[in-house]
C-alpha cells in the first residue's frame, strides 16, 4: 500500500537524496501509519495528544489556529510532500500545537519521531541522511520563526514590506526578482491582512518605489526602501 505513495514521498525534504530503492526499504523500518480524510475533517486538534510527524501524501490540508475571538485563522496550506508537526515531534510537551483540517479529500502519513532518529540495525547511510534531513528541517523552521519575530518588531506595514523586499534583493543580487510567496502567504508571514498589504504595495508603486506584475517585483528606489525599513 505504501509503495503507491513513493512519488509523493520522494518530493519531501525529509527524504532528500534518498533514492527510491533505499526509501522503500526505509519505510519497512519506519512502519508509518497512513490515514485518509474527507474534506473539512479534522486531522489533528490543537492541544490533543501528538500522534506523529505528519506528511501529506495527496490532497491539501490547512494548518489553523483560533484567534482570541474564536475565529479560525489559516496559517498555511500544505500539499503532497509537505510536513506538519515537525516542531513538536521531539518536544517533551507531546501535544499538537495547531489544528490541521482537510481542505479536500486527502491522505496523510504519520511517522513516529523515535523511529526517525532511533538506532538502525543496518547502520545504513540512508538512515543517517534521514536524521540530517530532519535536523535541517527543524533548523530552517527555527530560522524562519526568528525572521518572523524580526518583522513583527517593525511597526509600520511599509517598513515590513520594504525590509522583506530588501532581503530578497540581497539574496538574489538583483533589483528584479520573483516573490517566493503569493500575496496571501506574504500577508501571513508579515502578520498583516491581505487587503492592507495589497493597498500599501499599490501606494509604493504609485510613489515610484517599486513596480510589480503578479509575482514579479522590480525595485526602483533602493534608498527609499532602506529609509522606510529602518
Amino acid at each position: 500500500m505504501i509503495s503507491k505513495w513513493i512519488n509523493s514521498l520522494s518530493t519531501c525534504t525529509l527524504f532528500h537524496n534518498i533514492n527510491t530503492e533505499e526509501l522503500q526499504g526505509m519505510l519497512v523500518c519506519l512502519n508509518p501509519r497512513v490515514s485518509s480524510y474527507k474534506k473539512n475533517e479534522c486531522i489533528t486538534i490543537a492541544g490533543e495528544q501528538f500522534t506523529g510527524l505528519g506528511l501529506v501524501l495527496s490532497g491539501e490540508v490547512a494548518v489553523t489556529k483560533e484567534d482570541a475571538a474564536g475565529s479560525r485563522v489559516i496559517l498555511t496550506v500544505l500539499g503532497p510532500g509537505d510536513l506538519f508537526g515537525e516542531m513538536a515531534a521531539f518536544s517533551e510537551i507531546r501535544v499538537w500545537p495547531a489544528t490541521v483540517v482537510a481542505q479536500e479529500d486527502c491522505s496523510v502519513m504519520f511517522l513516529e519521531p523515535e523511529k526517525i532518529v532511533g538506532y538502525c540495525e543496518d547502520r545504513c547511510e540512508s538512515h543517517r541522511l534521514l536524521i540530517r534531513n530532519m535536523l535541517r528541517i527543524i533548523s530552517e523552521k527555527a530560522l524562519l520563526l526568528n525572521r518572523k519575530v524580526e518583522y513583527l518588531a517593525i511597526k509600520s506595514l511599509r517598513g515590513k514590506i520594504s525590509a522583506y523586499l530588501l532581503e530578497l534583493h540581497k539574496k538574489t543580487g538583483t533589483t528584479t526578482f520573483m516573490l517566493p510567496l503569493n500575496r496571501s502567504e506574504l500577508a501571513d508571514f508579515l502578520n498583516v491582512s491581505r487587503p492592507s498589504l495589497s493597498r500599501e504595495m499599490g501606494r509604493m508603486r504609485d510613489e515610484g518605489m517599486i513596480e510589480f506584475y503578479r509575482a514579479s517585483i522590480r525595485i526602483n528606489d533602493l534608498n527609499a526602501l532602506r529609509s522606510t525599513a529602518e
